[in-house]
């Protein structure tokens, strides 16, 4: 994939209208940064930046599934999208969560990682089938509404659909992976 960011190209601050700038504070003043990665192609469209920085606040950190699992479902996500600026953010994440490197080794080669607990299993496969198959199986779907109730299945989904919409965005515009993080090879097709 090439890098040279010709799409979306990021706004200097310097830069924003008065919704950009109204929407940067936000951001700053929730997130305790300023804008960057996909949040600074988003501020083409403020409204929706501030809406998906608002709902990625929710599932990054108050997930039915836990901070963990959401790191596992992220990757998962990446890798189907094969989305390196993701990948290069949140495998370090998935590490420091107590993701096992094994599993994150497996997800970055496209293999199915053994040695999953029954929570993060559970959480591979409806987010693999949801992104694969466009829906889970009965047995998926049961599974993780035993394991995470109703509120955690709803999260499940918005996690993989949230960073799939964050992976597409990243995608388009072509913003190169962070220089501090893990690539992801491409899979052989």
């Amino acid at each position: 994939m090439a890098y040279a960011q010709t799409r979306l190209p990021p706004k200097p601050p310097e830069n924003y209208d008065e919704d950009q700038k109204k929407a940067a504070a936000a951001f700053l003043d929730a997130r305790k940064v300023p804008v960057f990665g996909p949040f600074e192609i988003l501020m083409h469209s403020p409204d929706v930046m501030t809406a998906a920085r608002e709902m990625g606040d929710h599932l990054r950190y108050k997930s039915g599934i836990g901070t963990s699992l959401s790191e596992l479902v992220i990757l998962v996500t990446a890798r189907f999208w094969s989305q390196n600026y993701e990948w290069s953010l949140h495998a370090p994440i998935a590490l420091k969560q107590g993701i096992s490197s094994e599993i994150v080794d497996a997800i970055a080669e496209g293999r199915y990682p053994h040695g999953m607990n029954t929570s993060e299993e559970i959480c591979y496969q409806f987010a693999t089938e949801l992104l694969a198959n466009k829906n889970v199986s009965d047995n998926t779907y049961q599974k993780a509404l035993e394991r995470f109730g109703e509120k955690g299945v709803v999260d499940l989904a918005a996690i993989t659909g949230y960073y799939a919409l964050l992976a597409m965005q990243l995608n388009i515009a072509r913003l190169p992976p962070s220089p501090d993080g893990p690539i992801l090879k491409p899979l052989d097709k």
